[in-house]
């Protein structure tokens, strides 16, 4: 199976919701839509469904244009944010409802329903009803109950939203290991990076309702084909700096200059947009090609394991992501520091001119 979004857009009141969208999905294949709220990820997922018709465009399963079809018309299941589960049926019944409504014999419902919950592992709470249940065993029901029906398209609407950090950890890895097992279309929908990274498959970056890029997950991080992109596949979001490069110099905002290194030695001159995540700000010069940046502390977040350093220079707004505990009281003069061949360079369109020398290079 595929299901083909051609040129679509979706307006509501005058708002584009989608805009000029085009996606191709295969069967068997996992696909993240990755971006902020309101980005359009549950209205692309809602054309996908075929709940919503496009304003314009097409919509094809298989070749063949299914736009404006009802959604029962169509093989889909769907997991939304909250957990959604019939509170007087067993666990048992909650993943059989699909089944009974399409009448199918006992004997298949058991086994069926057996299969999912031991994919699942729920089938020591079978017997059980919903409020018996964790968060994470309510969602793991809802998610059984949209897999028992075979679908062949699987939408995920933020499924591990409104679960705490350990049931979210718990879901996340057990998710790949779900989609790997299914011969359907999965799309996911999140606002988290790194929960994009950990799903893998396939991720659409969207941005006010377009996709600004598509393609394997490791290669949209690696590689963003824009400024946009980048911004999308970042928490914190991507550090910006605007240079100018002349004659093998790099000229900073600040007006200081220093020796091009890395990658960009290879541009030609221009103005250009450093960007650089925060794990690649570092505290201190480390080597000889890194530019160092006498800076202010703004603000500290300790987190345990690390901490997110918001510092200031040179009217820029910079996150460093450190490991260990930093507790650096605001003002605080702090010298950081970035390694070119670590940072991404983007041209004056906002284009991707060069990446970090570890990227993998597609094709």
């Amino acid at each position: 199976m595929s299901i083909t979004l051609a040129n679509v857009s979706r307006v509501v009141g005058g708002s584009a919701h989608i805009r000029e969208v085009s996606l191709e999905l295969e069967r068997g294949t996992l696909n993240v839509l990755l971006g902020p709220t309101l980005s359009g990820k549950t209205s692309m997922m809602r054309l996908l469904a075929g709940l919503d018709a496009p304003t314009k465009g097409r919509v094809l399963v298989n070749g063949q244009d299914v736009t404006g079809a009802h959604v029962r018309s169509r093989s889909v299941a769907m997991v939304y944010q909250q957990f959604i589960n019939y509170p007087t049926l067993t666990v048992f019944e909650n993943i059989a409802s699909p089944l009974r409504v399409q009448r199918r014999r006992n004997k298949e419902i058991e086994e069926r329903v057996h299969k999912v919950a031991r994919l699942l592992r729920l089938e020591p709470f079978l017997n059980r009803l919903p409020l018996e249940l964790s968060g994470g065993q309510q969602q793991r029901t809802a998610i059984a109950r949209a897999l028992v029906k075979d679908a062949d398209l699987v939408l995920l609407d933020e499924p591990l939203a409104n679960l705490d950090y350990k049931l979210r950890e718990e879901l996340r890895e057990e998710l790949p290991r779900v989609f790997e097992s299914s011969g359907a279309i999965f799309v996911y929908a999140t606002t988290e990076p790194s929960e994009a990274l950990l799903l893998g498959g396939n991720t659409a970056c969207l941005r006010e309702g377009e996709i600004v890029q598509f393609g394997r997950t490791i290669d949209v991080y690696n590689r963003p084909d824009s400024l946009f992109a980048a911004d999308v596949f970042s928490d914190p979001p991507i550090n910006k700096m605007a240079i100018t490069l002349a004659g093998g110099q790099v000229t900073f905002p600040s007006g200081d200059t220093k020796p091009a290194h890395g990658q960009l030695t290879e541009l030609g001159d221009g103005m250009y947009t450093l960007a650089f995540r925060a794990h690649q700000l570092t505290f201190g010069g480390n080597t000889d090609q890194s530019y160092p940046f006498p800076s202010k502390v703004l603000l500290s977040e300790i987190t345990g394991s690390e901490s997110f350093v918001h510092v200031s220079w040179a009217g820029a707004e910079w996150v460093v992501v450190a490991p260990g505990v930093h507790n650096l009281p605001p003002g605080t003069p702090l010298i950081v520091a970035v390694d070119p061949r670590q940072a991404f360079v983007f041209d004056r369109t906002g284009r991707l001119a060069a990446a970090p020398s570890s990227a993998p290079r597609r094709g």
